[in-house]
């Protein structure tokens, strides 16, 4: 078994599309609508299904927000220096909710910044992710 995608909903998928791709560097793999039901389908990643985890977001065609509720958290990125990641998607006008620095009880250094539907991202520094709170 291996663990395939995770889907979000999204509110304008054009907009969500440019966060992941421009942003964090994502490549839109996919694209398909279904028109007798209305919704748009777009698989996005940092590999090919066949290799990796992918992102799937859906957009219902008639629906422009979403609840998020209290039981989804967070996505979670690895990358090599996460400071000089913020600062790219603050350039980028991207909203990092939480500056970079160790994690509350640890030492792992996480940030965490919001895409345009609101979505908490936490990016991890790859020499930490795995590893705990005190990678």
């Amino acid at each position: 078994m291996r663990f395939l995608h995770t889907m979000l909903r999204v509110g304008n998928l054009e907009r969500s599309i440019s966060f992941y791709t421009e942003a964090l560097n994502m490549k839109l793999l996919r694209q398909s609508e279904n028109t007798e039901y209305r919704y748009t389908l777009a698989f996005l990643g940092y590999q090919d299904e066949s290799e990796g985890t992918v992102l799937e977001l859906t957009y219902n065609w008639d629906t422009d927000s979403y609840d998020q509720g209290t039981a989804f958290g967070h996505l979670a990125i690895g990358c090599d220096d996460i400071y000089t990641t913020c600062e790219s998607l603050k350039a980028a006008g991207a909203v990092i909710c939480r500056e970079p620095g160790p994690v509350k009880g640890g030492t792992t250094v996480i940030a965490f910044v919001e895409d345009p539907d609101g979505y908490k991202i936490e990016l991890i520094e790859n020499k930490h992710a795995g590893k705990g709170l005190t990678g």
